[in-house]
């Protein structure tokens, strides 16, 4: 097959964060969207200089005021100045680095013509100096977003592409009103968090030794760990609390309580005197509660309850847990998340359990929120053991797991089951014990395999999967040209399902970017056959010599001649579930 990447739809803008701190912006204009653009390049640590060719009289109170404030220059055209010689001079003097046309307005009683705009046009290409002309898109080499300033650190930018400016600013309007409130002293935390991590040791680029912060990572050697090895992994710690903690959890950290984050305590269980307790505790409750895949209409109705409910008083959560699940978690109740280091899992574990039983002795009612359903890959026979021989054994709430639920999402939906196509199903863990890799099963035709956990593992399971022996594969190898689907964020909005052939898998990854996680793989011939027309036949041919090139066929069809494709978001007929 082909190589394919993703195919370029013309009208896009390219979008930048452009800074000219100390460099000069030419306004020319002086109406009220000239004090627009000169505001905007001032925030940006811009020197503004403002050319008024329509005279004193012409300009508006803001840019006086501005001007005698000292934060820009402004120039007026002369009586008797010719004004292409002005500007001349001006491109002479100052060297703009960006020249922004604000009086074409065609509400304007003397507006600039179209030609003295393509003047202006043919004097900016000289020395390449980008231009926007109000009114005049054909001119423009680059176009102002809708912005909305959060605080000092957020800014959030609309375009339609000149395609509706006024309908920009209203989409803006409602993304405002989404944005949490709280968002700019997030972003200033996390900022501290990275400096205070990077005082441990040196770290050459933090952006790069966090750009995957998924990836495996071997158990943390306090004795061998050096002083940059620390540093690096907690950037990678960082970048994950910044995908994963809520953002009013993080904007709400102190000084103490960032030192405390990134202290990596390396704790063990307590131990509890009085053995194994085979009845009720005396004092608190704690429930291990399954939180599904994220989607809050995919909580059981036990969970919603018991998540809300005023006579919780902890809630101990999975760092996995998405934010639409742990906003519904009221003011009153504590939250406590799970520090996960890359390679202290274990540690984590442990930490969290010394909370939920000194919780628990002081006799308050606790949910242990855990990603999908508690028992599948959730760790919940250590923590129901545990926590029974500390005196207070669980009461287990089932969630719906996303190795049933994550296919159904898929779109075109993936049966995990069909007739005709898989009759049997296997779930397995990308993740071995102490973070190694996983055994998977061997290929059945008949059979649809998930593995949770394995975005960030794809190479290992590719390799396990398709090589004629090895040792962490229980069976036979899995033919190449087999359908998968890899499905990231599954329930929530930002759902991307990539669907491809295994061999194909690894280098599909790479192309798609950054990777979305919580991600889970589909592998086996269910994978296709709901899509477009359907193919329920899979089983029919099985005794055919032909089956190989039936198969080739039948993966060709399915991906149209391409090597993978990417649907991107969840069904819109769940914004109202």
């Amino acid at each position: 097959m082909s190589l394919s990447y993703a195919a370029p739809v013309p009208g896009a803008s390219l979008l930048l964060a452009f800074r000219p701190v100390q460099q000069t912006v030419l306004v020319i204009g002086s109406n009220a969207l000239a004090a627009a653009r000169a505001f905007a390049a001032l925030e940006s640590g811009a020197a503004v200089l403002v050319f008024a060719p329509a005279g004193q009289d012409s300009i508006c109170d803001e840019l006086k005021w501005r001007a005698a404030q000292g934060q820009l220059e402004l120039r007026v055209l002369g009586d008797n100045e010719d004004e292409h010689d002005a500007l001349e001079r001006v491109f002479a003097s100052s060297a703009p680095r960006l020249v922004c046309v604000t009086d074409t307005l065609r509400t304007l009683d003397h507006a600039r013509s179209k030609s003295s705009a393509e003047w202006i046009k043919r004097l900016c290409a000289r020395p390449g100096v980008p231009l926007n002309v109000a009114d005049m898109p054909e001119l423009c080499d680059f176009t102002f977003l809708a912005t909305h300033r959060a605080g000092t650190h957020v800014q959030l930018g609309v375009t339609t592409n000149g395609h509706g400016c006024r309908l920009a600013g209203r989409i803006k309007r409602e993304l405002v009103a989404a944005l949490p409130r709280d968002a700019d002293r997030a972003v200033q935390n996390v900022s501290r968090l990275r400096v205070l991590s990077k005082a441990q040791g040196p770290v050459e680029d933090d952006e790069a030794e966090a750009a995957d912060v998924n990836a495996p990572a071997p158990q943390r050697n306090a004795v061998q760990e050096t002083d940059v090895d620390a540093a690096k992994r907690c950037m990678r710690w960082i970048a994950q609390v910044s995908e994963y903690w809520p953002i009013p959890k993080l904007a709400a950290l102190t000084e103490p309580d960032m030192v405390s984050l990134l202290s990596d305590p390396a704790p063990t269980l307590q131990p509890v005197s009085g053995g194994v307790h085979d009845f009720a505790p005396a004092h608190g409750r704690i429930y291990l509660v399954g939180s599904g895949p994220g989607h809050p209409g995919l909580l059981t109705r036990a969970a919603h309850s018991l998540l809300t409910s005023s006579s919780t008083h902890a809630v101990l959560s999975d760092k996995l847990v998405p934010q639409s699940i742990i906003s519904l978690i009221p003011p009153h109740i504590e939250l406590h998340i799970a520090r996960k280091f890359p390679g202290n899992a274990d540690n984590a574990q442990a930490e969290l359990l010394n909370t939920a039983i000194d919780l628990l002795q002081r006799g308050k009612t606790v949910v242990r929120l855990k990603q999908g359903d508690p028992a599948l890959f959730g760790r919940a026979g250590e923590e129901v053991l545990a926590l029974r021989a500390a005196g207070f054994p669980p009461v287990l709430v089932p969630g719906v797991s996303a190795a049933l639920a994550a296919p159904l999402l898929a779109s075109p939906a993936i049966p995990v089951t069909q007739r005709g196509v898989a009759d049997a199903l296997a779930v397995c863990t990308g993740v071995g014990r102490g973070g190694k890799g996983a055994s998977v099963p061997g290929y059945e035709r008949s059979r649809t395999t998930c593995v949770l956990m394995a975005a960030a593992r794809v190479g290992a399971l590719c390799e396990a999967m398709l090589a004629p022996e090895c040792s962490r594969r229980s069976g036979d190898a899995y033919p190449p040209h087999l359908p998968v689907a890899l499905i990231e964020r599954a329930s929530m909005r930002d759902q991307r399902v990539m669907c491809t052939t295994l061999q194909d898998l690894e280098e599909a990854m790479v192309a798609l970017g950054e990777q979305r996680p919580p991600g889970m793989l589909v592998v086996g011939w269910s994978v296709l056959c709901l899509d477009g027309e359907g193919d329920t036949t899979v089983l029919d041919c099985v005794e055919s010599s032909e089956i190989l090139e039936i198969d080739l066929q039948r993966v060709q069809k399915w991906l149209g001649g391409i090597r993978w494709k990417v649907v991107e978001g969840l069904d819109a007929a769940w914004d109202s579930l």
